[in-house]
């Protein structure tokens, strides 16, 4: 087949007027993105599922709509990627997990629902570290992802399959989930944007939950229009997610940077990051000051307590969440057990993976009598701190900017032998989390032929200055 679309050549607003023209059909699409996912996938990994048939049946019915003279939403006949951590009815949904190999979702999450409804095309389920924990998709039970730009690199994680495959044009848009980063750090690892929304922005409802209080559902694309165009769909209020938020999105209209006031944080450039990465973070400022935006150093003093923070909360609620996954009421059970305990040690020993295991005894631990205290309830209010500091800087600034990563994407298998430094990936995204901000990294060049991402932070259910800005940085940088 000669591929009459080209991977750089189009965004939703221009497929979907090429869709109405009927200068395309949704059909010949779906081919074209099914073909470059067989052409990639030998490579990336970026597919546990892949779903040929659901992305043709509909794309069969779009085709059929629009031969009958009727509309059709701005997504159909776009081809998405969805993360395995994310319900779509009838598809395995592994969260990259052996012990769910075999689930197979009965119904939409909320947000596959909206994107059924509009016309999108699923054209798969995306890798991830198992159960959404990690940073670099070497957790999954799958095999590692690997970065388009080059493979003996990791794509980030938790959401590096959906990163990968947007950067690699095997899908035009992805869902990904963020508890820590999972969004933005595979973003910058493989240069698209990533948002992570305003906690409670998006419905949670279909997603498998690794901490409660801190996974929020998020758009990734190669430009911002795709990301905001995506976001506007999956936003709002959901009675099926008591978390979930009234909102109702609207892009914010004659933006200009010269307005604009950014904030950087001290924090965020401290011992640790690389030097290239800060002079890139220099460059994309210095631009921004050209352009007539006011930039100035911002402190956000209890920073360095959110790593810390973030991991005593997020595994306690990880040693709660993944008490269902026990072959019993959830996930595959061992084929030879005798008492109820031989079920349970078998079934989560065989089939749930070290990083897993890990962060369940670490959570429970930090949940048990004696150390509750000690450990979680100071981490709640290391919260509250942060809460307080975000709060201080957003009274002087409209947006904080910085890197979403101290590092560049580094080799497979590097940090595999020290959690530790593993964690560390996540040093300059865990903040936004705890607090339940929106945060959204934005490509800003690159050092060599490895990606560089910007992080920008702003007040919640801001996502539209996000987007402004970062549409107004991507002529920029």
């Amino acid at each position: 087949m000669t591929p009459r679309i080209e991977k750089e050549s189009f965004t939703i607003r221009q497929l979907h007027e090429k869709l109405v023209k009927k200068e395309v059909s949704a059909k010949e699409i779906a081919e074209e993105f099914l073909e470059r996912i067989k052409r990639e996938e030998g490579t990336l990994n970026a597919f546990i599922t892949q779903t040929p048939e659901l992305a043709l049946a509909q794309a069969k019915e779009v085709d059929e709509k629009i031969a009958s003279g009727r509309e059709i939403p701005l997504l159909s006949g776009v081809p998405c990627a969805v993360k395995d951590s994310i319900l779509v009815e009838g598809v395995a949904c592994t969260a990259g997990s052996k012990i769910l190999q075999e689930y197979i979702a009965p119904y939409d999450a909320t947000v596959t629902r909206k994107l059924r409804e509009q016309g999108a095309l699923f054209v798969g389920k995306t890798n991830t570290d198992e159960f959404n924990m990690g940073s670099s998709t070497e957790n999954s039970a799958f095999g590692v992802t690997r970065n388009p730009h080059d493979p003996e690199r990791v794509a980030g994680g938790t959401s590096g399959g959906s990163a990968a495959a947007v950067a690699a044009g095997e899908a035009l848009v992805a869902l990904g989930a963020d508890t820590g980063g999972s969004i933005r750090l595979p973003a910058a690892f493989c240069g698209v944007v990533g948002l992570k929304p305003t906690y409670g922005a998006v419905s949670r409802s279909g997603l498998i939950a690794m901490a409660s209080s801190l996974d929020q559902i998020g758009s990734l694309a190669q430009r911002a229009q795709d990301a905001e165009d995506l976001f506007a769909v999956i936003c709002g209020k959901d009675e099926l997610d008591a978390t979930s938020l009234e909102y109702e999105y609207k892009p914010l209209e004659n933006f200009a940077l010269k307005n604009l006031r950014v904030g950087v944080a001290k924090e965020f450039f401290g011992e640790g990051l690389m030097p290239e990465i800060a002079e890139r973070m220099k460059a994309v400022l210095q631009k921004l000051e050209d352009a007539g935006a006011t930039v100035q150093e911002i402190r956000l003093p209890h920073a360095k307590y959110a790593l810390a923070a973030y991991y005593i909360i997020s595994t306690s609620e990880v040693s709660a969440n993944l008490a269902r996954f026990d072959g019993i009421r959830y996930g595959k059970r061992a084929a030879k057990i005798r008492t109820l305990l031989d079920g349970y040690l078998q079934s989560r020993g065989e089939y749930l993976g070290d990083e897993v295991k890990r962060r369940i005894m670490l959570g429970t631990y930090a949940l048990s009598a004696g150390y509750y205290e000690a450990y979680y309830l100071k981490a709640q209010k290391v919260r509250t701190l942060l809460q307080k500091d975000f709060q201080a800087a957003f009274a002087k600034v409209d947006v904080i900017m910085g890197p979403p990563s101290p590092f560049l994407p580094f080799k497979i298998g590097e940090r595999n032998e020290d959690p530790l430094a593993m964690y560390l990936v996540d040093l300059y995204t865990v903040p936004v989390n705890l607090v339940g901000l929106p945060a959204l990294s934005l490509p800003a060049g690159s050092v060599g032929n490895l990606p560089v991402g910007l992080q920008i932070i702003s007040k919640p259910l801001e996502e539209n200055l996000l987007f402004a800005v970062a549409k107004e940085l991507e002529n920029l940088v």
